[in-house]
């Protein structure tokens, strides 16, 4: 049977003394966690030992002896650490040696108790303390149960060292009867920096839980529910966002302490995003106000959208004559034609008529990016949609008036198949008809199928335009989405710290000779970064269609309405 003893590579130059640490019957695996020097008193190291077992809810025992002597073994020496393992009494009784300088260790085990004692080949994995300690163990998502195996057995020994905490915050400048060597030996690793906001993260967190309480009061009162305010804050994507990010506030200023590593990340990863996105926000506003950009960008609005609005007539001339040389209905052609015509002059009025007040509301509009980036994308989204109103009626008014003569075709060729379509069973039934029924069935069938494309090329085109608008927003939402949901903390952490996020370990050989213990070296291996995106990748709420091809494709067939905005309640994981 294979021993397996994880030994901490710091621990490979401590004074003599006795091990202590966890064994794993399961596994056959001794992980040790330090080593208590001589002199010491049997009795105050089981009390020792008794406490830290019931902080860390670890059954941390004394497991063997550690010798390192500079010069030649003595006997006496080699007596009195054999009798150790009468008085701890544990099974099987672990001696590691170092002699001198040499690079050659020996260990064997002790089974007193045993009646049969077995010769065991002894496995020696090394391994840092301090990176198994700071590190989570992410077993690959998609592995086979072989793989997910040896990750459980990897998981107790990252477990096992991370529960220790307790066990490692006594160094060797402490006045107390045991004196231990793990890897805060020299001093405990702390930061003034950090430790001071720690302290003042308190009270500010409880300013930050009030202040948020009043506004999500606020949200959540009746004024909110009237139909003007809960149709603007259920369709503009500024809303939805401030939204989010007010839960991402509250997440953040919880009083409730992270229960396991993935919730503490999370908080983590909310936490830089929102720094990040607020700082790319007041970098935005500093470029926005300085050298009067925003009147620039006033002036410039109203020449675009009267530009766009002259296309906008040229295009609805050159449909209203013979388009791409097709034949179209004139009377239709003509009536259509006017009718959006008159839409345009309405929208230049209505510009022509808030010119005046621009470059007021852009300036007061530009001061939300102190809210971040994000909500500024998102305002800019929003004006995107006010300025292409007109094209959003253009496409609605071809898309009911397309779908319309759609549904009117099918029901009429369902009518010359002696068909009908039973709204209470929801399918197609048999229905015989008189002669009169077919004879103005035939008749619409032919009006409505003669005025099909000229309706079909007016939906066509305003079709084309509005996609074109869907697109532009979505690619807005795209970014919003990538800050909102990009774990960026955990990304800083792979790239600097990648010991933190362990996807597994990968052994190397150190020493295999006959008669001495095999000498492995435990290397952890990072996450991925495709891995972390996918671990620790937040939830957002998406403003964006997100339609499959085919869906989209049917929905433009059938003239049914593509929305620039989500159903209220919809969440993206």
């Amino acid at each position: 049977m294979v021993l397996k003893v994880f030994f901490p590579s710091c621990c490979s130059s401590a004074d003599s003394g006795i091990l202590i640490g966890r064994w794993i019957s399961e596994q056959n695996s001794a992980v040790i966690l330090a080593v208590v020097h001589f002199p010491f008193i049997p009795v105050q190291v089981k009390q020792y030992l008794g406490e830290v077992q019931r902080v860390t809810k670890v059954s941390v025992s004394v497991l063997g002896s550690w010798s390192n002597s500079k010069q030649e073994k003595e006997e006496s020496l080699s007596e009195f650490l054999e009798d150790l393992g009468t008085i701890f009494c544990h099974e099987p009784w672990i001696q590691l040696s170092k002699e001198g300088d040499s690079k050659f260790w020996s260990c064997s085990t002790l089974q007193k108790h045993s009646k049969n004692p077995q010769e065991e080949e002894i496995i020696l994995v090394y391994y840092d303390q301090r990176k198994v300690m700071l590190s989570h163990l992410h077993p690959p998502l998609d592995t086979a149960e072989q793989r997910a195996e040896d990750a459980s057995k990897l998981s107790a020994i990252f477990d096992t060292v991370a529960r220790s905490q307790v066990l490692f915050m006594t160094d060797r400048y402490d006045e107390g009867p045991i004196k231990l060597t793990h890897w805060q030996s020299d001093g405990v690793e702390a930061s003034i920096i950090v430790e001071l906001l720690k302290q003042a993260s308190v009270p500010a967190c409880m300013l930050l839980t009030f202040l948020l309480s009043l506004v999500s009061g606020i949200c959540r009162s009746r004024v909110l529910k009237f139909w003007p305010l809960s149709f603007l804050w259920s369709k503009l994507s500024t809303c939805e966002q401030l939204g989010h990010r007010l839960q991402h506030l509250q997440v953040i200023s919880s009083n409730k302490k992270a229960q396991n590593q993935s919730q503490l990340m999370r908080k983590a990863n909310i936490f830089v995003s929102l720094l990040i996105d607020v700082a790319l926000g007041i970098l935005l506003m500093s470029w926005l106000y300085r050298k009067n950009r925003i009147g620039h960008l006033a002036d410039t609005l109203i020449p675009v959208a009267d530009h766009v609005a002259e296309e906008l007539q040229d295009l609805l001339q050159w449909l209203m004559g013979a388009p791409a040389g097709l034949k179209m209905n004139r009377a239709l052609d003509q009536v259509l034609g006017r009718f959006f015509l008159y839409h345009i002059h309405l929208w230049i009025s209505y510009i022509h008529l808030l010119s005046p007040f621009i470059e007021m509301i852009l300036w007061y509009v530009g001061l939300s990016a102190c809210l971040g980036l994000t909500v500024a994308l998102c305002v800019l989204s929003d004006i995107l949609a006010l300025l292409t109103f007109h094209i959003y009626c253009f496409y609605v008014y071809g898309a009911r008036l397309y779908c319309l003569k759609i549904y009117g075709l099918s029901s009429l060729w369902r009518l010359f198949r002696g068909k009908k379509w039973n709204v209470l069973r929801q399918r197609v039934d048999s229905c015989s008809y008189d002669l009169d029924q077919l004879f103005i069935g035939t008749l619409l069938f032919t009006i409505l199928l003669f005025l099909l494309p000229t309706t079909a090329l007016y939906y066509l085109v305003f079709t084309l335009l509005r996609l074109l608008v869907v697109i532009v927003q979505g690619l807005i939402h795209l970014l919003v989405d990538l800050i909102d949901s990009l774990p960026l903390y955990s990304l800083i952490l792979r790239l600097c710290r990648s010991y933190r996020l362990a996807a597994g370990v990968k052994f190397r050989v150190l020493e295999q000779q006959d008669g001495k213990p095999l000498r492995l070296l435990m290397q952890i291996n990072p996450l991925s970064y495709g891995g972390v995106v996918q671990t620790y990748r937040l939830p957002t709420y998406s403003c964006y269609p997100r339609d499959s091809w085919a869906s989209l494709c049917k929905k433009l067939f059938l003239g049914e309405l593509i929305y620039p905005w989500k159903h209220k309640g919809e969440k993206q994981n």
